[in-house]
């Protein structure tokens, strides 16, 4: 059994939005320990935020299990290349889109690029997402709040609309929500609502893309040690991040990866309009 670190972690703020290879403890992405075994063999996949954290372990898992991997993400960066470098190296194709999620176009054309590229997608995975840290709510500026909504659940909504005309019937569109969507952290106020909206929002999509073949679900983490973490929360929390789950520790990306490759795959073929919890033994209502 692997053993991860625990709390405490040494302060470490970054600007936004924080750079995978600068933090310490260094985050597991499955680099070292992912085996693959043909469950998405020749299918494509369109993950947002896929240059660190969760979406990097996504993609390493996916395309160790056969699939050709789009990698959507913020900007220029040296995360993103080391995610394409991984991808390469299991022998499979990839695809860097860098760009902000927030603007409509940027959705349009991460979409409109991977069908160029693939001809087709089998699976989005919608993990893009913006935080930050507020002790009160007149400390949220209005700009940020909105910034958080469009990131968070207005770009998924724009890549689901534009994606799926493009997905086949089998097709599997996963969202990342949080344990934040029934259980609010008050100094994410803003984070934790978008969380709650994109739970809903895949009830409702499932429904509405069932008789197209395509199934909708999401994937609610806990505590995760990624880049968002040190990057938008204040240097205690980071600290002692993870602390407070049973389990006493923060999950890594690597852990959190194997539910969207079943949710990806076709043994996933009756799983649809469903909430995964992933959260170091913290229960979900």
């Amino acid at each position: 059994m692997r053993t991860y670190p625990t709390p405490p972690f040494p302060i470490q703020p970054q600007p936004v939005p924080g750079s995978q290879r600068k933090m310490d403890p260094d985050p597991d992405c499955g680099e070292d320990t992912y085996t693959g075994s043909g469950r998405l063999k020749d299918k494509v996949a369109l993950i947002t935020g896929g240059d660190s954290g969760i979406g990097r372990a996504v993609a390493i898992a996916f395309a160790r299990e056969g699939a050709d991997v789009a990698i959507a993400y913020l900007e220029e960066h040296e995360d993103a290349r080391e995610t394409a470098r991984r991808v390469e190296q299991a022998g499979r194709q990839y695809l860097l889109l860098p760009g902000n999620l927030a603007d409509k176009v940027v959705c349009l054309d991460t979409v409109g690029k991977t069908v160029e590229r693939f001809g087709r997608i089998d699976i989005l995975v919608n993990n893009a997402a913006y935080q930050m840290s507020r002790q009160a709510l007149e400390d949220i500026p209005d700009e940020e709040w909105v910034k958080t909504l469009d990131v968070n659940i207005t770009a998924m909504f724009r890549l689901c609309q534009a994606a799926v005309p493009a997905m086949p019937r089998g097709g599997s569109i996963i969202n990342t929500s949080s344990v934040n969507s029934d259980a609010p952290t008050p100094t994410l106020l803003a984070y934790a609502t978008s969380k709650g909206a994109i739970a809903n929002f895949t009830g409702g999509l499932a429904q509405l893309l069932g008789p197209k073949g395509i199934r909708v679900n999401c994937v609610a983490p806990g505590p995760i040690w990624t880049p968002l973490i040190v990057s938008t929360m204040p240097d205690e929390s980071v600290r002692t991040f993870g602390q407070q789950t049973p389990l006493g520790r923060p999950g890594q990306p690597a852990e959190v990866a194997p539910i969207y490759v079943l949710l990806a795959s076709d043994e996933a073929s009756y799983i649809s309009g469903s909430r995964y919890g992933v959260t170091g033994g913290k229960p979900m209502l």
